[in-house]
């Protein structure tokens, strides 16, 4: 029998299917459709210290081979996701989840880090840094070293547990910033966060998306999601989590042989509620296609 279970550090998952943050809600309402207990674990959608609305509309234009964003971390903050969003969670979910959190100062990512650090249920501190710095000219944490391990550090600082840095690919070296962040004592990471993408009405010759360029995901990502995960993975030493375009079971084989332990399957749950489901029932039968007999056996091992 195929053995699909993954460890991120010393957090077990019964399988490495995630749905990734910001496209499956705080996950109780996936559970209308299918026990998501099946998942290895949830990212919550992201959250800040604050409530935020977001970015004005329109927010979303879908494109060829996937979709693009600019929600803007629209969220009711952290008490109300604690006290009001987990509490629904709890209900249908008997596995840990993991915290996504993002800021816009370094004293908002450790602010709201701590209120998740208290939540039993909650295993790991997700940390997007591809928030501006509004203290900082606006350049997003993630897109310079230094910044980003400040980030990860005054984190790692405050909080007893897991800090994996999600990065942006929207930079120069994502190795650069990988070996930062693991410097800065991160335990894991998460890559990629979604590209810069575009749409303009051909009727109109105006932006679709209110801010103009906004985050683009889908499966047109997953060969530079791939290449980063690649190349993240001979540069630390510390758990990498693959992330863009994953819509099958083959995109997660793909990826843990890329040097994933495990993947977060986002855009795919906007076009189909099911995408996690059904790429977990796939994975034995492409285990069994592949002779793959435990998927701990392939990490890395396209290198």
């Amino acid at each position: 029998m195929s053995d699909i279970r993954v460890w991120l550090g010393d957090f077990e998952l019964s399988n490495p299917v995630i749905p990734a943050s910001g496209t499956y809600g705080f996950g109780y309402e996936f559970a209308q459709f299918y026990d998501i207990n099946i998942l290895g674990s949830i990212s919550l959608k992201g959250t800040t210290i604050e409530a935020r609305y977001g970015n004005p509309l329109p927010r979303i234009a879908e494109c060829r081979e996937g979709i693009i964003n600019a929600i803007g971390l629209q969220n009711p903050g952290v008490d109300k996701v604690i006290s009001e969003e987990l509490p629904k969670l709890r209900k249908v979910f008997s596995k840990k989840s993991i915290a996504n959190i993002s800021g816009f100062s370094i004293d908002d990512y450790v602010a709201t880090a701590k209120r998740f650090d208290e939540i039993d249920d909650i295993a790991i501190l997700e940390i997007n840094i591809s928030c501006p710095n509004v203290h900082g000219g606006g350049m997003a944490f993630g897109q310079d070293p230094e910044q980003a391990a400040s980030v990860c550090r005054a984190v790692k600082a405050a909080c007893e547990k897991p800090v994996y840095m999600k990065l942006s690919p929207n930079v120069t070296s994502i190795v650069d910033i990988a070996k930062a962040c693991e410097a800065a004592g991160a335990d894991g990471l998460v890559l990629i966060n979604t590209m810069l993408g575009m749409r303009i009405d051909p009727r109109t010759g105006k932006k679709v998306v209110s801010t103009g360029a906004a985050g683009f995901s889908g499966p047109a990502v997953k060969p530079v999601a791939v290449r980063m995960v690649y190349q993240v993975y001979d540069a630390v030493n510390i758990p990498i989590i693959g992330v863009g375009g994953i819509q099958s079971a083959d995109d997660v084989i793909e990826m843990l042989y890329a040097g994933a332990s495990a993947v977060q399957v986002g855009a795919a749950n906007l076009v189909d509620p099911y995408a996690c489901k059904n790429i977990i029932e796939e994975l034995p039968v492409k285990m069994k296609e592949y002779g793959i007999d435990k998927l701990t056996d392939i990490i890395g091992k396209a290198h």
